[in-house]
């Protein structure tokens, strides 16, 4: 079988690093076109995949305009920027692999998924956390009835807070109207996630979370607008100037340097530093979205789940507790401990995958995701596709009914 093409709208961070399948990968997956209005982002796609002029763009909607260009697309452009480019490639024909979240709003969400149902294309959102080995031999052992009926279920995200910092204070998706809340830009693949555990639809939630500390208020006396300037910078576990430099220093090349720059060298770091939004105070930004948040949801069938997506915290992976009648599961992202309440007895599994690939981040799911959605598009079969457009749908409307629930400080049913 012939391998699948693949045309790449925004070569940042996802678009770049899904594109990497293809050069593990060579007999599953070609990249043969790219979309970008960034020079340096685009050429070094270009270079890694030898695409031809012809087939490259600095804006998406000339690729989507220009005769078929490959089998699918991976649209991984900003938060806001994704209704339009899904629906365009959906009618000329094309199979899809969305970066989460779908749109902003219900709206969009809707659209995109008539525009895929009407096209009859394969069609996945990038939510990684179903794809992993870990996720998948949990949902295995749920569905063996390891511990009876799921009565509740508690997870964390710890963000940390560093990552809050960077991404959510001063980076991409610090600000609502830039991009979207908290809820939905970081933690939709929790909600999802959970969704996917539990089996059933979710029937109602409710929210608390405010922007705690990351605020003007909270500034220290004498704190500088950037980190540079600051004569109280070297107190402040926040330091732009401590975390970049560093990176740098211990030879950290990759994420999240190469959001500041391209090319992280000293003289190109520091000048981000000196001029871009990485360099800026944490309590002296534009970002308004939260720091800390917690959401309580009823599924079909009396079952219950609670989420809390906290900053403070060292960065680590989600921890889940899964409360069954006949025991009780305890996860890390890794390893599993399975509590039976008639042997009295805890198993303990360990879901490290052996194949460390190249695509191993978010726990081996970045590889799970583009191998899902490879295979699809080249056997026609949907089955391979764990985040489709309905259940995706549904757990992008929990986000958006737990953010009503938290604005209008009530429980609110989720609609579909």
């Amino acid at each position: 079988m012939a391998p699948v093409t693949l045309a790449i709208i925004g070569a940042g961070g996802r678009g770049s690093g899904y594109a990497r399948y293809a050069t593990e990968h060579a007999d599953r997956a070609h990249v043969v076109a790219v979309a970008e209005p960034r020079d340096a982002y685009r050429d070094r796609l270009v270079a890694q995949h030898n695409i031809a002029p012809e087939h490259t763009f600095t804006d998406w909607r000339d690729a989507a305009a220009a005769p078929k260009l490959a089998d699918a697309v991976l649209i991984c452009t900003q938060d806001t920027m994704h209704v339009e480019p899904a629906v365009a490639f959906a009618k000329a024909g094309y199979h899809i692999l969305l970066e989460k979240p779908m749109a902003p709003d219900d709206a969009g969400c809707r659209q995109i998924v008539t525009a895929v149902r009407e096209a009859g294309v394969q069609f996945a959102v990038a939510h990684v956390s179903r794809y992993t080995p870990y996720t998948q031999r949990l949902k295995a052992l749920l569905e063996d009835g390891a511990i009876g009926d799921i009565v509740c279920l508690q997870r964390l995200e710890p963000v940390g807070y560093w990552h809050q910092a960077h991404s959510f204070v001063r980076g991409n998706w610090r600000n609502e109207a830039q991009s979207s809340p908290m809820l939905l830009a970081k933690s939709c693949h929790d909600l999802d996630w959970i969704r996917h555990i539990m089996g059933v639809p979710c029937q109602a939630v409710s929210s608390f979370g405010s922007l705690k500390h990351f605020r003007l208020e909270e500034a220290p006396e004498g704190a500088a607008d950037r980190c540079l300037d600051c004569t109280v910078e070297a107190d402040c576990p926040y330091s732009a100037k401590r975390f970049y430099l560093d990176k740098l220093a211990n030879d950290q090349l990759g994420w999240p340097l190469d959001v500041l720059t391209p090319e992280p060298t000293e003289p190109n770091v520091m000048a981000a530093l000196r001029d871009g939004d990485y360099g800026r105070c944490v309590y002296k930004s534009d970002n308004d979205v939260v720091d800390n948040q917690v959401v309580s949801m009823e599924f079909e069938g009396q079952r219950s789940a609670s989420f809390t997506m906290t900053a403070f915290t060292e960065a680590a992976g989600r921890r889940t507790e899964i409360f069954g009648t006949r025991g009780h599961i305890r996860g890390d992202g890794r390893h599993l401990q399975i509590f039976d309440f008639l042997s009295n007895e805890t198993e303990q599994i360990d879901t490290e995958a052996t194949d460390h690939s190249i695509l191993g981040g978010h726990g081996g799911g970045d590889f799970g995701l583009m191998d899902n959605f490879v295979r699809a598009v080249s056997t026609g079969d949907s089955s391979h596709i764990l985040s489709g457009p309905e259940e995706t749908l549904e757990t992008h409307l929990m986000v958006f009914a737990a953010e009503r629930a938290r604005h209008e400080r009530r429980v609110v049913d989720v609609e579909i």
